[in-house]
């Protein structure tokens, strides 16, 4: 096991790597913890959640609603639990976002820490302190940000992963490596999915690299007033397409970084468009879809990222080299009418 802290404004969050879920027991006081989790999950891991006094909500971002939070209250509520009790949040980004939501505002914030178990999850999800609920159409409009106790990464976790999610996670690894790090971009080139799938130690190794990524963005501004915006790479496009056909997140991402890679060469003349493509491509991600552009941009007008009548959109250079450029919103909208018409 390898631990490791990130220093988040004035929170200390400690890393757990190449570690097991036994190893939870050690971090909390399993009588005073209560443990979030969904139902896909908690039917793959009723052996590690055993013993574990256990709220289990709906599968799926449809149910990252209010409604949700409601109905994990009343279950604490049952659980008698207070302001020294722990929550935990094991399972993929919904449950991560919906248990640090509810630890937040439960009793004006109890403490809670995350076990992610799918690689989007692990690599972004869970990092970062962002918490919060869909409202409508709406990706994240309510939340907070506050960060965890603590992380803990176990990669056998994975080995109950549908195959359709581990695709859904490297558009995630793929987003920071199109941002950050080109060194990865290569060697996710020369290697594929199923290489990852099979090499434990590989699959450790980037994800922890991945992990790394974030944390060192998001140390620099948690609050998202600068650097931390590179993280929405490919998010402006790629949430309004996610809540607008339902499509998982990983592939609505990838939907968007395309979109973002022809604005990128408008507007920093970036030329390597077709290698990101490819990349996504190899990786299973989709890279083109119909899409009703006219509700696409009214979902867009409506994103965190916009400031008064600009969006904060995030560029690529080059790869490994992002930017931040501040596009007024008529102009952002001929861009994607344009990139829209041309594919």
């Amino acid at each position: 096991m390898q631990e490791k802290k990130y220093q988040f404004g004035d929170k200390k969050v400690s890393y757990y790597f190449d570690t097991d879920f036994s190893h939870l027991e050690k971090l909390v006081d399993r009588d005073h913890a209560v443990i979030v989790t969904d139902e896909n999950i908690f039917s793959r891991q009723k052996k590690n959640l055993k013993g574990w006094k256990t709220i289990v909500i709906p599968a799926g971002e449809r149910f990252k609603v209010q409604s949700t939070v409601d109905d994990v209250i009343s279950q604490l509520i049952q659980f008698e639990t207070d302001r020294k009790s722990f929550l935990i949040g094991v399972g993929g980004g919904v449950v991560t976002d919906i248990t640090g939501f509810v630890a937040s505002v439960y009793m004006r914030g109890i403490s809670f820490g995350f076990v992610p178990t799918s690689i989007l999850a692990m690599v972004d999800a869970s990092i970062g302190g962002k918490n919060g609920i869909d409202v409508g159409m709406y990706k994240n409009l309510v939340g907070i940000i506050r960060q965890p106790e603590f992380l803990l990464f176990d990669i056998s976790l994975l080995k109950t992963l549908p195959a359709d999610e581990w695709i859904n996670g490297f558009a995630e690894i793929i987003k920071h490596a199109c941002i950050r790090d080109a060194e990865m971009f290569r060697e996710l080139e020369k290697n594929e999915l199923m290489f990852f799938k099979k090499d434990a130690n590989a699959l450790s190794a980037l994800i922890t690299r991945n992990v790394m990524i974030k944390s060192a963005i998001v140390q620099k501004d948690e609050l998202e007033n600068g650097a931390r915006r590179l993280l929405n790479f490919g998010h402006t496009l790629g949430h309004a397409i996610e809540n607008a056909y339902a499509m998982p997140h990983g592939k609505a991402i990838s939907l968007g970084m395309v979109a973002a890679c022809f604005i990128s060469e408008e507007l920093s003349d970036f030329k390597e468009t077709a290698r990101v493509i490819n990349l996504l491509k190899k990786y299973g991600l989709p890279t083109e879809k119909v899409l009703d552009t006219e509700r696409i941009f009214d979902l867009i007008k409506m994103d965190k990222k916009k400031v008064k009548n600009t969006m904060n959109y995030v560029v690529l250079n080059q790869i490994g080299n992002a930017i931040i450029k501040r596009i007024p919103v008529t102009e952002l909208e001929k861009l994607l009418y344009s990139i829209a018409r041309s594919r």
